[in-house]
């Protein structure tokens, strides 16, 4: 074992990732070699059990090391998936919408998904024990025979009505309709509100797979710039009179990509164009529980009326159980409800009653409240090493997951985001969170994976190196 440095100015999380990194690349921890528990450590070394979380989360984040869950830690044997090249299916083109999705959930090993729009997995484990699955599926009368309403399970429409009503909305269960994610939300919106031809607007930046989704229903997708205060409402009433869309798709919370939020004012603004021009507002919050505060949403103002809002427990609390709610009033809940059924029945039954398992346990809310702080320590320390790696970060928005920073003048961020790549970083370019591909420079951040001292160190030497190849190529124009 080793000892740590307390005179040191490196944190004591660096110091114990450091000492593993050394023991692993020196294979005195050879592959597979279970890793001493995060208590164990603890004790060991005399720190925090947090202090040993954040060293493991740094190790499993660059491949080093893997999370088995209850079994514990060891270290990493590789890559997880030695399928070759030539082999491997690509579900679209290096940088496009669904190839990114799709690394991010392959999850290959080593590779640090610094744009992803998940959490780590190591700050999840704790959210759904096993305990909680057992007891959900004592709930179940029939077991793994059981049914799910395609609805919902009552009971568990009934939590999620009591969790909205605790922020605002004027909810209940009747109004609730479950789905398999906020993805899923979108499908359905699209599939029961949207005809070949109608116009929706969009913010851009904006989710580039809801982008997708939306040129695959045969619609004109208008797009309104994105503000740090909320959408561009000049922008948007000119949208409005002059493609007339039939749907706005918003994000009034942490939204992604950029962390931004919007302004009560800005909302107040939104409900009043979408009475003045007859659209309807389909509200994004799948991002809204990682606020550290209690922000203003849509639904809140509207009590739903012209507003359809859907939120998702997958990345907050377990990508495995694949769960999302929306709320709206009763005519368009029926409408969805019956896309539900035409396209995938319903939701599964075990998933919902291990969500109400959790719920009615409590857990929920004392797990948000641990994230939110983790969040928030980990967008300062990203936060630092980005702006000192070169990275311009001008309105670092209100919380969350993300951070949307630009590059230096003249750098090609294209460039930049194929070369990490191919170095084993997965950087997501502006441009691919535009609604129409225009050029952007920034970069979205994933605050939690982005204090990674690998992914500063290799966007100093890039982008300092970029700029370094500017300056000499500005020079020798200038010179006669």
């Amino acid at each position: 074992m080793f000892s740590l440095d307390r005179d040191s100015p490196r944190p004591l999380a660096d110091q114990i990732e450091q000492r593993l990194h050394a023991l692993i690349a020196t294979a005195q921890l050879p592959p597979g070699a279970r890793l001493n528990s995060i208590r164990q450590l603890a004790a060991r070394l005399g720190v925090s059990p947090n202090t040993v979380v954040a060293a493991y989360d740094r190790l499993v984040a660059a491949g080093l090391v893997d999370s088995r869950g209850t079994a514990g830690f060891f270290v990493a044997e590789g890559p997880a998936d030695a399928m070759p090249d030539a082999v491997r299916v690509e579900a679209g083109e290096e940088q496009e919408a669904v190839w990114l999705a799709q690394q991010a959930n392959d999850q290959r090993a080593g590779v640090l998904l610094a744009s992803s729009g998940a959490l780590p997995a190591t700050w999840l484990e704790d959210a759904v024990p096993a305990a909680a699955v057992q007891r959900g599926l004592a709930r179940a009368a029939a077991g793994m025979a059981s049914r799910c309403p395609p609805q919902g399970l009552p009971e568990l429409r009934e939590r999620l009505a009591t969790l909205l009503r605790a922020q605002g909305m004027a909810v209940d269960a009747s109004r609730v309709l479950t789905t398999y994610g906020g993805t899923h939300a979108i499908d359905l919106i699209c599939r029961a509100l949207l005809r070949p031809g109608d116009a929706v607007a969009v913010e851009t930046p904006g989710y580039f797979l809801l982008f997708d989704r939306l040129r695959q229903a045969g619609v004109t997708v208008v797009p309104v710039p994105r503000r740090p205060d909320g959408i561009d409402l000049d922008a948007l009433d000119e949208a409005c009179a002059r493609h007339r869309p039939r749907l706005l798709f918003l994000q009034s919370v942490l939204h992604n990509p950029t962390g931004w939020g919007s302004t009560p004012a800005n909302l107040h603004r939104v409900l009043l164009l979408a009475q003045r021009h007859g659209f309807l507002i389909a509200e994004d919050d799948v991002q809204g529980h990682f606020h550290p505060g209690a922000p203003t949403r849509l639904a809140q103002l509207s009590g739903l009326d012209r507003v359809i809002y859907y939120s998702s427990i997958c990345k907050a609390m377990s990508p495995a159980l694949r769960l999302g709610y929306v709320a709206a009033e009763p005519a368009i809940v029926k409408t969805l409800l019956r896309e539900k059924i035409l396209s995938v029945l319903t939701t599964a039954a075990l998933n919902e009653y291990v969500l109400l398992e959790v719920l009615a346990a409590g857990r929920w809310r004392k797990h948000l409240d641990r994230l939110q702080q983790r969040l928030g320590a980990a967008r300062v320390a990203a936060t630092r090493q980005l702006r000192q790696a070169g990275v311009l970060l001008e309105h670092p928005g209100e919380g969350g997951l993300f951070l949307w920073g630009a590059v230096p003048p003249g750098v090609d961020v294209d460039a930049v985001v194929r070369d990490a790549f191919r170095h084993g970083i997965l950087l997501v370019r502006g441009a691919t969170f535009a609604a129409d591909g225009a050029r952007d420079d920034h970069i979205r951040f994933n605050a939690a994976f982005s204090q990674q001292p690998r992914l500063a160190q290799y966007l100093q030497h890039q982008l300092s190196a970029a700029t370094s190849a500017q300056i000499a190529l500005e020079r020798a124009r200038a010179s006669p």
